[in-house]
């Protein structure tokens, strides 16, 4: 088989860090299907990590980017600047949260992203330190990397991590730090911030606070309504800057264009990649203008930063919102897979919590539902069914035992169902022999 002899390959040539959740190769793929190089098709749940949210091949993309190598690929703009860099920064400045004035700029990579807007955080307030939050993910270059809380496998052995970071419980009800139950704790996660000040670091010495929306890496952990809010009023009272890491939350997830539109909250600065750009590699950083234009000439940048391929395919990729209307879709699909899972939640005891925000649903699996004790193994099997199956899914969480569909927010409403009822078909299978 073809399969075979590539991993053969794979592994010969390849290091074992960069893991592979499926051992398939794929050969071709389009909207929601992927086809593997032994002819086999697969129903996308996984999306590329949240990348593909217009679809694989989007053809508007696909239009794009061809007109655009015709022209040139790379002149870095650094030394010769081009349109498409521009347009989509002012498209960017325009659809984000926030009435006050935006600038932004581009990097590679969510890693590289949430580095920049850091470091922007920084030079702007004079101060070193970071908070971050238990259970988060941003990345795995060194300080996306020190500011990710999972340990294994991604910080184990890449110590010393960067200085200065300092982490606090997020609001994940379902496991509370608090041991508390919503909402007669009155939001005591968020307000946590305030001790925190004097038990862990001075508000004084803090530059940013950063934070996602919704966990993405994290376990699909959806806070309460509230609690951006007061986080976020914390942060104005004491000169701190808030970045919201919207690199898997944004561009429709959510049923909004950015999460953050949920809480009605307008964050100092957001850090956006994943699908924007369709599947090319393309991060950026939006923020108030005067923060952004603190750092000083040449402080910020990068070779392949903003490339115009990259740009030309995330201003396709915008385009298809308004066309398609995915964010309608991405709340279709969403309220669709809560209900499905929730139906998991009445019948399977495994089944421990649903949660979601639009179309970004997550289903923990837990051994008991009074310890909740972490269904790792349980959650490794099923996804391993159910790509024999012909589906493809990821997990999420510390501890690896929650689902969480990404599929494009283009999939078929028959190929939604399909996976849907694999699912279903695999939590039977494996809880019969039990």
């Amino acid at each position: 088989m073809k399969t075979d002899k590539l991993l053969a390959e794979r592994n010969k040539h390849i290091p074992q860090g960069p893991f592979n959740t499926h051992p398939i190769f794929v050969e071709k793929a389009k909207g929601a299907i992927i086809t593997d190089v032994e002819g086999k098709e697969y129903i996308d749940f996984a999306g590329g990590i949240g990348v593909n949210n217009v679809g694989h091949c989007n053809e508007e993309v696909l239009k794009a980017v061809q007109d655009q190598i015709q022209k040139y690929i790379h002149t870095c703009f650094h030394v010769v600047m081009y349109e498409p860099y521009v347009e989509l920064a002012k498209k960017l400045n325009s659809i984000t949260p926030g009435n006050f004035p935006k600038k932004t700029m581009f990097a590679n990579s969510g890693a590289e992203a949430v580095e920049n807007a850091v470091k922007v955080a920084r030079h702007a307030t004079g101060r070193p330190a970071i908070i971050a939050f238990e259970d988060a993910f941003h990345g795995r270059t060194l300080l996306a990397l020190s500011l990710t809380s999972k340990m294994k496998p991604y910080k184990f052995g890449f110590s010393p991590y960067a200085p200065e970071i300092y982490r606090m419980p997020y609001a994940y009800c379902y496991r509370c730090a608090f041991s508390l139950e919503y909402p007669s704790c009155e939001i005591r996660c968020a307000y946590f911030l305030r001790d925190f000040f004097d038990t862990h670091i001075s508000a004084e010495h803090v530059a940013t606070l950063i934070v996602e929306p919704v966990l993405g890496e994290g376990g699909f952990v959806v806070p309460p309504k509230e609690y951006f809010n007061i986080l976020h009023k914390i942060c104005q009272e004491n000169g701190i800057v808030f970045i919201a890491d919207e690199v898997q939350t944004g561009f429709g997830r959510t049923a909004k264009m950015f999460a953050m539109e949920h809480y009605d909250v307008q964050p100092d600065i957001i850090v956006m990649a994943k699908s924007m750009a369709g599947g090319f590699p393309l991060s950026a950083i939006t923020g108030k203008a005067e923060l952004m234009d603190h750092p000083q000439v040449g402080g910020l940048g990068g070779t392949f930063a903003g490339n115009p391929v990259a740009c030309r395919a995330a201003l396709a990729a915008l385009d298809q919102f308004g066309k398609k209307n995915l964010l309608k879709q991405a709340e279709k699909i969403g309220k669709r897979v809560l209900e499905k899972f929730k139906e998991f939640q009445e019948v399977y005891p495994v089944v421990g919590d649903v949660r979601g925000l639009g179309a970004m649903v997550g289903m923990e699996l837990v051994v008991d539902r009074k310890t909740k004790e972490p269904a790792t193994a349980f959650t490794k099997r099923l996804i391993e069914l159910c790509r024999e199956k012909g589906l493809l899914m990821v997990s999420a969480g510390t501890y690896s035992n929650i689902i969480r569909p990404l599929m494009p927010l283009v999939i078929a409403d028959d190929h939604l169902e399909q996976g849907l009822s694999i699912i279903q078909e695999t939590f039977h299978d494996l809880l019969s022999t039990i």
